[in-house]
């Protein structure tokens, strides 16, 4: 997983500044701890100006920890050899030198610096005088303990770094996981699409047409019938294989769903169903997301199939309002009789409801005050252009 090369350098302006910040702090606790020992002037310049050298070399960056542990080491033996006993060097240093080589180095460097750091507290600690035990507890007191600190705060850095990978690797199945039970839901529903309703679709336009070609000239609105039910059967099977292409992810131009481009066509099939139908569109039309293109051909689709089925032959009329930050859709029929109690109406309108609430439309319908009208509108925000 990449990460954001800004995220990276925030992080290392914190660290840069820490690292800074503990070596001025060991510089001003090794410096007075020389100040206040010193037994001359000479002494004092002479053992401060190494401290302060190689406190400094902390604020340097980690990968060169193991030559600021050899030179942190190399201080109190030159003391030693040079003054004599008696004067405190560079403790803090040691100690942060220390937990840098076991924090930032790994393999042959990491022990090395170990060694080192050992070796020297332990050689300075015989020289002035103290037993083999006090020697390998001085050097485990101030060399060993701070670099096994510091492998362990690597080792669980390395661990909650591995567990956050594991999480995301995790998560990752999860959703492959999901998608994958989608996908194969999905197929489950387009087989079953597939094999009963394409079927008995492509029946009924086959009978219609059937029907149509063996009765000639006899009865001219039945044959006008018999066309709207083969040009209906025929659209619903459009319908039905874009909806069996979505279903089996296919989302090439050929399996697009219709749209508000395609409302002509809708409309054809209604007037060729014997049934007026006229749009009307007001205000500048502009672009909308896919989706809602979508769901406003459909709630068209289900306004005019109601007027079909349960208004008179006075038809419908379809009206587009675009205005800044709203389209509204309302149709207009005379209803026929019985349609305040079809429940056919009602599933139409509950469909065409939520629908509209996926978008966050309102919709309103019903009888207008003459008592024969029935307005259905439904309005969807725009974002304000």
């Amino acid at each position: 997983m990449r990460q954001d090369p800004t995220a990276m350098d925030a992080i290392k302006l914190p660290l840069k500044h820490q690292s800074r910040l503990v070596a001025v702090v060991c510089m001003v606790v090794d410096a007075g701890f020389v100040v206040y020992d010193a037994r001359t002037t000479g002494q004092m310049a002479v053992v401060l100006a190494m401290t302060l050298a190689v406190d400094a070399m902390l604020a340097g960056p980690a990968r060169l920890s193991g030559w600021v542990a050899a030179a942190q080491a190399a201080v109190p033996v030159i003391i030693l050899l040079t003054l004599g006993k008696g004067i405190d060097h560079n403790d803090a240093g040691m100690l942060i030198a220390g937990y840098r080589a076991g924090a930032w180095l790994r393999g042959a460097p990491a022990w090395a610096a170990l060694g080192v750091l050992s070796v020297s507290l332990a050689g300075c600690s015989l020289f002035v005088g103290h037993g083999p035990v006090i020697a390998a507890l001085v050097a485990s007191k101030a060399a060993v303990l701070p670099w096994l600190v510091g492998r362990y705060t690597t080792a669980r850095r390395a661990y909650l770094a591995e567990l956050e990978k594991q999480r995301e690797v995790d998560k990752l199945d999860a959703q492959a996981a999901v998608t994958k039970a989608i996908t194969e839901e999905r197929s489950a529903i387009a087989r079953d699409l597939h094999d009963v309703i394409v079927h008995h679709v492509s029946a009924i336009g086959m009978h219609a047409g059937a029907a149509r070609l063996g009765n000639p000239g006899s009865n001219p609105k039945l044959a006008t019938s018999l066309l709207s039910v083969e040009t209906a059967s025929r659209a619903a099977m459009v319908d039905l294989r874009h909806l069996l292409d979505l279903l089996h992810g296919d989302r090439s131009e050929g399996a697009r769903q219709p749209g508000l481009d395609n409302l002509d066509e809708l409309l054809d099939g209604v007037r060729a169903a014997g049934t007026p139908a006229r749009l009307l569109v007001c205000g500048p039309r502009r672009d909308i997301p896919e989706s809602l293109d979508v769901t406003v051909y459909r709630i068209i689709q289900e306004m005019l199939t109601n007027a079909l089925r349960h208004g008179d032959a006075s038809g419908v009329t379809v009206t587009l309002e675009y205005a800044p930050a709203a389209l509204t859709i309302t149709a207009e029929n005379t209803a026929g009789s019985g349609t305040g109690h079809s429940g056919s109406v009602r599933r139409g309108l509950v469909g065409i409801r939520n629908r509209a609430g996926m978008f966050a439309g309102t919709t309103r319908s019903g009888l207008e005050p003459d008592g024969r009208t029935w307005r259905t509108v439904v309005t969807f925000p725009l974002e304000a252009s």
